[in-house]
């Protein structure tokens, strides 16, 4: 009797292990020098002043150099028009990767959105950068988005960072307009996505902000 419950609390062990891991992702040891922020208005930083984007907050909070390459009204097709000069040429560790309203705005194929945006994570992860793919979704609101890209990260080994506007795209108190954060909600944004790829990193996640 007592075999067997100790290879119960074994297995349930085992299993709450399993769960903590962190999952395997692409190009871990990447030994690049900065991190990239490559994606729409909300990389860009619309709705608030110059130096209160989430590059720049997310700067103050890592060990290596923040880019903000960032431009107000992309669609994942114009990304990957730039994608060479503003990322590819650059030697960054990390790649954090954010579209998909422009596309929604313009009434691109979900399906389009996703295949280009596989297209830009091969690209990145071909030069030795990790990738992680940003989520931008808030309860319904892309919740369809919400579903394929964590597909696509799973997929491509690349860090998922979920729900992003969870909480800001419903608080008047942290948006400028109907869609776009303020200052406020850029620092949120910002330690969200610090909070997610720190451990990647080599960072505490729970460091005092």
């Amino acid at each position: 009797m007592k075999k067997v419950k100790i290879k119960a609390v074994a297995a349930i062990f085992f299993i709450f292990l399993c769960g903590c891991t962190k999952p395997e992702i692409c190009n871990l040891n990447s030994k690049g020098a900065s991190i990239i922020c490559f994606g729409d208005s909300l990389t860009f930083g619309y709705g608030a002043n110059p130096g209160e984007d989430y590059p720049t907050a997310l700067g103050k909070l890592v060990n290596l150099p923040v880019v903000n390459a960032g431009v107000d009204g992309d669609t994942t097709f114009e990304a990957l028009k730039r994608l060479e000069n503003d990322v590819l040429n650059k030697n960054a560790c990390l790649v954090i990767v954010e579209f998909c309203g422009n596309d929604f705005l313009q009434k691109i194929p979900r399906a389009d959105t996703v295949k280009n945006l596989e297209e830009i994570i091969d690209r990145i992860q071909a030069k030795g950068s990790m990738v992680a793919l940003v989520d931008i979704s808030a309860g319904e609101f892309f919740k369809e988005y919400r579903r394929d890209f964590k597909k696509l990260a799973a997929q491509k080994k690349t860090i998922f960072i979920p729900v992003l506007l969870n909480r800001i795209i419903t608080n008047p108190a942290m948006k400028s307009d109907f869609f776009h954060p303020n200052a406020r909600g850029y620092q949120v944004i910002a330690k969200r996505i610090y909070q997610v790829i720190a451990p990647y990193l080599g960072l505490d996640k729970n460091k005092d902000y």
